[in-house]
């Protein structure tokens, strides 16, 4: 059995990984304005969490995460992170200003549901900034890297979305998309992500 990859192992291992990761945050980022409560919701080893807590510290800012390895994690770097899930977040209704739902809704069995329970949190007008990845063009890229390992590493993905259909689960879910950003071009056939940016209707 493969083991996953770990975030904050490969993040230290610099080079264009490293940069990537660092400049598709700098984009998602880049939107939050105004809003005072952030979630970061499947927040992993806490890498974005950390960079939220940089950019934003006199915010409310917090994570959540299923794993638990992640959370102790999490704790060793002494961030504000609690073990949860998408289909049951423990946080009132209308309590929360952005959402950041970023590489988790591809590991989803139900993904409608966790865009219901984050519809519930976020406050109305409240922003959701989400990410999934193109697989098959991961896959090329750490081919032409010589990144075998991460090449071929288990991914967990239940399935591969496209911006067109991620389009109609969010909007069904209640939000309204605002912008549709592909990186690190603009086409969704070349590039690594999608950045959805959406509000709460």
């Amino acid at each position: 059995m493969t083991l996953p990859l770990l975030q904050r192992e490969q993040y230290r291992k610099g080079g264009i990984g490293k940069w990537y990761w660092d400049r598709r945050d700098r984009r998602t980022l880049s939107y939050i304005r105004d809003e005072k409560v952030i979630l970061d919701l499947g927040c992993g080893e806490g890498i974005t969490l950390e960079r939220l807590l940089r950019k934003f510290p006199e915010r409310q800012v917090m994570g959540i995460d299923y794993s638990l390895e992640n959370v102790g994690i999490c704790d060793h770097h002494r961030l504000p992170v609690r073990c949860g899930n998408a289909y049951e977040i423990d946080l009132q209704d209308h309590s929360v200003d952005c959402c950041l739902f970023m590489e988790v809704i591809e590991h989803l069995d139900d993904p409608q549901k966790a865009l219901g329970e984050i519809h519930r949190v976020l406050r109305r007008g409240g922003l959701l900034l989400l990410l999934f990845p193109n697989d098959l063009l991961f896959k090329v890229a750490r081919l032409v890297f010589f990144k075998f390992k991460e090449a071929f590493a288990p991914s967990g993905h239940v399935k591969q979305w496209t911006p067109v259909k991620m389009r109609g689960i969010v909007e069904r879910a209640g939000f309204e998309v605002q912008e549709v950003n592909c990186l690190p071009f603009y086409f969704w056939w070349c590039s690594l992500h999608c950045l959805m940016v959406a509000r709460k209707r």
